[in-house]
């Protein structure tokens, strides 16, 4: 008597049920290295591998951030620094908007926008510290402004690649549709170039944050920047750290954010509609 064929429906349940329990595990799995980084970044400091003028352990660094948070001084840095990077990110967001709609939505505008914005890419952005210095002095002016000029460019890169990839069939839709031209700017331009945007946008923050950083440590008197200073002068490598993982939080905070907005204005593309 014949073995009876072997049916691939019999295995395609199981096999659901494991790709499933996969995918219900890798958001912890995540986590495991990380965790192991930090559980050997301790056995290494509290061994001796690790020296403590060299590194401090895990558990000193956040002893050092619970005294800094009591005493006020970290919440304070942390306020200068989101100051300076709001202001210079609200400036450059503005900018890149502005510049990047005329020149993907005209060529009078591209002609006269986009070649300079294109030499701006390629000037390094922290060799710009000695001109801005020269030019505004050692306050908070050019800090903002190279916080904002981090911003502008990959902002506006990515809204014109948007603006450019939108399918030409809508532009020829909407005008069968007769659409007006705000109507056109509301229905094809904003739902077609918004994915890009928010990609930029990403993009650009963290491009601010790192700008930041740099800047900060440029005559500052406050600010994460200034505590990371002050703290490299005194030998606190624990409070560099701490500095560091502030930037850190704070870049991942903002990101969140953006992804979260990106998420909410994007479910259109899920089944809804983009009105």
């Amino acid at each position: 008597m014949s073995s009876p064929a072997f049916s691939p429906t019999l295995a395609t349940p199981r096999a659901t049920v494991r790709r499933g329990s996969l995918r219900a595990l890798l958001p912890g799995a995540r986590w495991l290295s990380p965790v192991a980084l930090v559980v050997l970044w301790q056995l290494a400091s509290t061994t001796g591998l690790l020296p403590e003028k060299t590194l401090e352990s895990p558990l000193g660094i956040l002893s050092t951030a619970w005294d800094l948070t009591r005493e006020g001084q970290l919440p304070q840095a942390l306020l200068v620094s989101l100051r300076r990077a709001a202001v210079g990110f609200v400036i450059g967001a503005a900018v890149a908007l502005i510049a990047g709609t005329f020149a993907g939505l005209n060529r009078a505008g591209n002609a006269v926008i986009d070649p300079p914005m294109q030499m701006l890419r390629t000037v390094p952005l922290f060799g710009l510290i000695p001109l801005f210095i020269l030019w505004f002095g050692i306050g908070e002016t050019p800090k903002v402004l190279l916080v904002a000029l981090g911003v502008v460019i990959p902002l506006y890169l990515n809204l014109i690649g948007a603006l450019k990839g939108i399918d030409p069939e809508l532009y020829e839709v909407a005008d069968s549709l007769r659409l007006s031209r705000w109507q056109r700017l509301r229905h094809v331009v904003a739902p077609g170039a918004l994915p890009g945007t928010l990609v930029g946008l990403r993009q650009s923050l963290g491009v601010a944050w790192l700008a930041l950083i740099v800047a900060e440590q440029v005559n500052a008197n406050a600010g994460l920047g200034y505590m990371i200073n002050n703290a490299r002068d005194f030998l606190r490598t624990d409070i560099v750290v701490v500095g560091l993982l502030a930037y850190a939080v704070l870049g991942l905070l903002t990101d969140a954010i953006v992804r979260a907005l990106e998420a909410h204005a994007l479910r259109w593309r899920d089944g809804g509609s983009p009105s």
